[in-house]
Order: structure tokens, then sequence, then C-alpha cells
């Protein structure tokens, strides 16, 4: 991190670019300051915090329990892959302003983007996951009379839960993705909103603070995905 910012002072120095071509990092610091002081940033930041984390849990919530069907009924899957698929064939850019247009420029529409972005690949996972679980673990629960929960939560659960953890990964970060398109299409409020009112006044330190911002979200995701796994996962590592 000190590194990317010291190069990024000399590439500033060095170029001699004015700030709203490539403002230096003491002046986006001196940005964020006022953002933070005038209550900006924190009303931008929290709005797009919330819309991500319920975005995600609400993907999550429909992509585990339909990946879960699928895996276990083929006949449903062979019926709905192909609309699932061509579902994921447009880019979420292009569904935005239809679910803006249908929803409003609520919070719904935001949270809802945010969903549609996260549950393909969280549904693939739980596809995948369910799948690879090998028959004679799922034999061997039948021959102790474990019913479908118990087999679910004893067996299931804990075995596809290193492949569910890495689309959980991918979908954390790509929720700070859906809620920036959303509000780009149309919002008063958020990180999105944020850019694009910087761009147009061309305050660059300012773009640099919520793109900063961005940043340091989706890492922070990121992080809280991987401690999840490796507290989830401890019992894989205390096995080997």
């Amino acid at each position: 991190m000190a590194l990317g910012v010291a190069l990024w002072e000399v590439v500033v120095r060095v170029g001699r670019y004015p700030d709203y071509l490539l403002p230096g990092p003491q002046d986006v610091a001196v940005r964020f300051g006022q953002a933070l002081a005038d209550g900006t940033w924190l009303r931008h930041t929290q709005v797009t915090l919330v819309e991500s984390v319920l975005g995600f849990l609400a993907g999550f919530v429909v992509a585990v329990v339909l990946g879960y069907t699928l895996a276990r009924q083929r006949s449903l899957e062979r019926a709905l892959s192909p609309y699932i698929a061509a579902s994921q064939s447009l880019p979420i850019v292009a569904i935005a302003p239809l679910v803006v247009l249908w929803f409003g420029y609520g919070f719904f529409p935001k949270v809802l983007v945010c969903a549609l972005v996260v549950f393909f690949p969280i549904l693939v996972n739980t596809l995948v996951g369910i799948r690879n679980i090998p028959r004679d673990m799922l034999e061997v629960a039948q021959v102790y009379g474990a019913n479908r929960w118990q087999t679910l939560w004893m067996v299931e659960a804990p075995l596809a839960l290193p492949v569910l953890l890495a689309g959980v990964r991918l979908g954390l970060t790509l929720s700070i993705t859906g809620a920036v398109v959303a509000e780009f299409v149309g919002a008063d409020v958020g990180l999105g909103v944020l850019l694009n009112i910087s761009s147009g006044l061309f305050d660059t330190p300012l773009m640099f603070v919520a793109l900063v911002t961005l940043i340091a979200m989706a890492s922070s995701f990121y992080a809280l995905a991987v401690a999840l796994e490796r507290a989830l996962l401890g019992w894989q590592e205390t096995r080997k």
C-alpha cells in the first residue's frame, strides 16, 4: 500500500499533472478530510454499503436455495438451465435501467441489482459443491438412518462449504459493483452518485476519494470472506 502511494506521488510530481487530471495523494487526503467534515463522504458511503450488504444477502439466500434444489432435481435443472444461462448473457449495465424503470428510484431497485449480480456465481458454486459430494458419503448417512435434514446439515453442508465459500468471496466483491452500477443509472445518493457529481464538477480529488473508498470496501469484503473461510474450514486444516 505504501509503495503504491509513493509511486503515485512520484508519477504526479514527475509528470507535473494538474489536479483536475491526476491529483496527488496529499490533495486527495485533503479532499477526503473536507468530505468527511461536511458529512458528504459518510452519507454516500453508508448508502452504498447497506445496498451492497442487503443485495448480497438476498442474492445469496435465493442462489443457495435454488442451487441446492437444482442439484437434487436434475429434471428441474434441465428445464431451467437455459433460461438461467440466457439471463446471464445480458450485462448488468443493460438490465439496471429496466430495473430502475420498473421499480422506481428508491432503495429497492439498487438492492435488486446487487442481488442479480451476486446470484449467478453463488448459484453455480452451490450446484458444483453439492454435485461433487461423494455418493458413498450420502449412502453411509442413509445407512445410519439420517433423515433429509440431518444429511443436509451433517454431510452435504460441510462437504459443499469450500466451494460455496469461493462463490461467497466473489459475490461479496461483486455486490459493490452492482450497487455502483444501479446508482449510476438512477439515484440521488451513494458512491456512484458521488462519482457522477465529482465528474460533472471536474472535482477529480473527490472522484479519487470515492474510488479509493470503493477499493477499500471491496478489499474489506474480500478479507471478511477469507476470514470466514478460515473460521468455517478450520476443521479441514486440523484433520490434515
